[in-house]
């Protein structure tokens, strides 16, 4: 810069600057700027107007600058001014202290500590170190959250690692975009005939014969959409197996990714998984009504034939109701069915009338099963069939006696009458063995609950006393 032909700063004397303007030159060359003798009393103290953050000090001035600054930061500035007392050099040319004023509040300062033209005044022109401090503090907060997402993501990894290999199932994670293998555990690469690291990024269509690449994972995505559909089939390349292929497709970061289990057809698992889509099958299309039930009778699931024999629209409709609600004896028939399915683990063959939303009864015959769950928990399967043609057809005549239920004794009782008594009386012994073997069966089916057999058997309760008391059962049913 050039003043009158002359270099500014090469002048023999200082500067021409006007003393009014020093001031401000000097507060705006920094954010603090402070007169200070060398007993540390504060001469004069001036604040960078661009920075207002700062407030006025200017309670500061005449009074000792120690009585502003940290415990910590006291120590830096007694060497600064021993050196000047001592007519030395200080042996830093900036210090970083810590101020607090009377608001009590802190803010961190580097001075750079320059003599002036009177021997025991020096000039400390000071930088708020507030930007860099927070900036530090951001960057160690974030250094922290990123150390934490690694250590997560580290943790997510391990487990991740541990389940593929522990899974018995065959695994193998494939980008549908690509169609080539992300990733597979230790089982899918013993099935597919190579390592681990031979088949992490090679095609997955390549390792079955006869397959395009574009058409095989469409299939399998396909299949992984549709509930109903079953496994895909494929052979394997290297070790020319038959395996059956399992896919499920989700998104992860925005791709789609299959997760494929394979299994070796013919296999326990495939046989069992093929068995069950079997039996889903029967159960949603099969003419014969299913039920299930909790372990006192509440319906838990049951399959379109029932919602068919009971005028019903919807599963909710029935879902969490007592099946007794449905039968024409109600608890009697239910009570029947749970607890000689429960005793015996099954019973086959139940003939009731089923009840529909609208109060319509329908004849059906009923079969129940026991079912025990892995943690033992208890429940029951119906098998309801409508039987209302079969009875329409049917000549309305007494009912034979089974001759596997009625007892030998009885049997050959009735065989001795033939030849030395009348027909008639021949058939009045028969009804009374029919109807004594009904009796008995009742009073076992309803574990000797009276009120239930009569009940059963269409009779009042007295009616049943006194058929009982003909045939002896009296003191049997007591017991």
């Amino acid at each position: 810069m050039k003043t009158r032909g002359t270099d500014f700063w090469n002048e023999p004397s200082a500067p021409p600057i006007a003393p009014e303007q020093f001031n401000e030159i000097v507060a705006t060359a920094a954010d603090l700027a402070i007169v200070l003798d060398l007993s540390g009393t504060v001469k004069s103290v001036a604040v960078n107007p661009m920075n207002p953050t700062l407030g006025r000090l200017d309670h500061w001035k005449d009074r000792d600058i120690r009585e502003f600054m940290a415990q910590d930061s006291l120590s830096k500035l007694e060497a600064q001014l021993e050196a000047y007392r001592a007519g030395q050099k200080a042996k830093t040319d900036s210090i970083e202290v810590n101020h607090f004023d009377n608001a009590n509040w802190e803010f961190p300062i580097r001075y750079t500590i320059h003599k002036t033209g009177y021997d025991d005044v020096i000039l400390m022109l000071g930088r708020d170190l507030r930007p860099i401090a927070e900036l530090q503090h951001r960057l160690v907060k974030a250094q922290l959250a990123l150390e934490k997402d690694y250590e997560s993501h580290r943790d997510y990894e391990t487990r991740y690692r541990v389940i593929m290999e522990a899974a018995r199932d065959a695994l193998v994670l494939v980008d549908v975009g690509t169609g080539r293998v992300l990733d597979l555990n230790t089982a899918a690469a013993q099935i597919l005939g190579a390592d681990v690291d031979t088949l992490t990024g090679a095609a997955f269509t390549q390792e079955f014969d006869g397959r395009r690449r574009g058409e095989f994972i469409e299939a399998l995505v396909a299949s992984a959409g549709d509930d109903a559909a079953g496994p895909q089939t494929a052979q394997t390349k290297r070790g020319g197996k038959s395996v059956a292929l399992y896919p499920i497709v989700f998104r992860a970061a925005g791709d789609k990714t299959m997760l494929c289990r394979i299994q070796p057809t013919g296999s326990a698992e495939v046989v069992a998984a093929e068995l069950a889509e079997t039996l889903a099958i029967l159960y949603r299309e099969g003419p014969d009504a299913v039920v299930f039930t909790d372990a006192h009778g509440i319906i838990t699931a049951c399959n379109d034939a029932f919602l068919g024999l009971c005028d019903v629209a919807r599963m909710s409709d029935v879902k969490g109701k007592s099946l007794a609600d449905f039968l024409a004896r109600g608890s009697v028939d239910l009570k029947v069915l749970i607890d000689n399915s429960a005793r015996a683990g099954k019973m086959r063959i139940y003939a009731t009338k089923l009840e529909g939303a609208f109060g319509s009864q329908l004849s059906v015959e009923m079969s129940a099963t026991h079912l025990t769950g892995a943690a033992g928990s208890s429940s029951f399967a119906f098998t309801l069939r409508d039987t209302s043609r079969l009875e329409v057809v049917r000549e309305p005549s007494a009912p034979t006696p089974n001759p596997s239920l009625v007892s030998d004794d009885a049997m050959r009782n009735v065989m001795d009458l033939v030849g030395s008594a009348p027909l008639k009386d021949i058939v009045a012994a028969t009804a009374d063995v029919v109807e004594k073997m009904c009796i008995e069966t009742a009073v076992d089916l309803t574990d000797n609950n009276r009120v239930a057999a009569a009940e059963m058997l269409g009779l009042s309760r007295q009616s049943l006393y006194v058929k009982l008391r003909k045939y002896g059962l009296i003191n049997r049913s007591d017991h």
